[in-house]
């Protein structure tokens, strides 16, 4: 099991929490998603190391822009 963690900027809302949470969660491989409102902060948590640029993609697909990875 692995877990990455990212900041997510734009988000003020449940429903951007929640847009963030379905896109991510679509991703091959994720196994939990959570989103912090209140830091942007979003961990992932998957089956094995999953590509940064995949998760990157389902944010901006989202309509957010990922500021880091940690």
């Amino acid at each position: 099991m692995s877990t990455a963690t990212y900041t997510v900027k734009g988000m003020t809302c449940g429903h951007c929490v929640s847009s963030v949470k379905e896109e991510v969660s679509e991703v091959a491989g994720v196994t939990s998603v959570e989103v912090d409102l209140a830091t942007g902060l979003l961990t992932v948590d998957s089956d094995g190391p999953l590509d940064p640029a995949k998760i990157v993609a389902a944010v901006e697909e989202a309509g957010y822009e990922v500021a880091n990875q940690s």
